[in-house]
């Protein structure tokens, strides 16, 4: 199967890209600079198109653009972390909404999204795919708009399928250095003392990005589940005893400065992903 990947030189993107091969499947991968895209391990194994989507011309048929591919992982995204940027709202939607119908338009029947669990929003306690979405971030917004918009032309013209996969917590290798453990690799390196975080109380569910990638290839090479899908592992845990694993795992010790940093504004202080659905996929694989 031939399958575009775009943001292919992202955290995820690299991972999934990879293990898609492992599959043997022909893969177009695209990103807007190709200078990253040459030092990914995996370039010489597919074919690279570079696409800046913020140079999205609509008189361009982007189905033939990216050599006819059967189906597309959407994994670009621009200006993250930053979730509060009304950026999301006011480039990024457009310009996905647009790029992803002109798909359409040109006949790509098979398509796999991802969204975020900030989709969710405030709500608290175990999320399923059939809750209310209350986003209340600007790069939420524009996630669930997208969904929308999708689940609406799908509605409309039923003329492709689609994956709408909402990835929770994920961390490895690649991570943007100022997430979690990058902070904390980088304290450890440096024989740090002490490791400021914050309480460390909130309840998160985390995934390594390798098994995040799997479950990405196997819900896009399947079709019998669509719609929303969590992306998560099910399973609550503090981000205190989440360091801790950590730390166990890699015999190294630090102490915690618990409390240095404030509780997240714009998340739950408990939540985690139903993976019901997900563990449908994997059991019909």
């Amino acid at each position: 199967m031939k399958i575009l990947v775009t943001g292919a030189t992202g955290f995820i993107g690299n991972y999934v890209i990879q293990e898609l091969l492992r599959h043997g499947h022909t893969i177009i991968a695209t990103s807007a600079h190709k200078e990253n895209a040459k030092l990914a391990p995996w370039y010489n194994q597919v074919k690279y198109i570079a696409f800046d989507l913020s140079l999205f011309d609509s008189s361009v048929n982007y189905q033939h653009f990216f050599d006819n591919p059967n189906m597309v992982i959407h994994l670009a995204w621009e200006g993250l972390p930053d979730y509060k940027s009304l950026h999301h709202v006011k480039a990024n939607l457009p310009g996905h909404v647009a790029f992803l119908n002109n798909l359409v338009e040109n006949g790509l029947k098979d398509f796999t999204i991802t969204g975020t669990c900030l989709e969710y929003g405030m709500q608290e306690g175990k999320l399923d795919e059939e809750m209310e979405t209350l986003p209340s971030t600007a790069y939420a917004v524009a996630k669930d708009n997208l969904r929308k918009f999708l689940q609406e032309l799908q509605q409309q013209q039923k003329s492709f399928t689609l994956k709408w996969i909402r990835l929770f917590y994920m961390y490895g290798k690649g991570q943007n250095p100022n997430s979690l453990l990058s902070q904390l690799k980088t304290a450890l390196a440096k024989k740090d003392k002490e490791f400021n975080m914050s309480g460390g109380e909130q309840v998160r569910d985390f995934l390594p990005v390798e098994k995040v990638a799997e479950y990405i290839v196997k819900t896009a090479l399947q079709n019998k589940f669509t719609g929303i899908i969590n992306c998560c592992s099910g399973q609550p845990v503090t981000v205190k005893q989440f360091v801790n694993n950590y730390l166990q795992h890699k015999k190294q010790t630090i102490k915690l400065n618990l409390g240095h940093y404030p509780y997240s504004d714009y998340e739950p202080m408990a939540f985690w992903g139903d993976a019901t659905k997900l563990k449908n996929i994997l059991k019909n694989e």
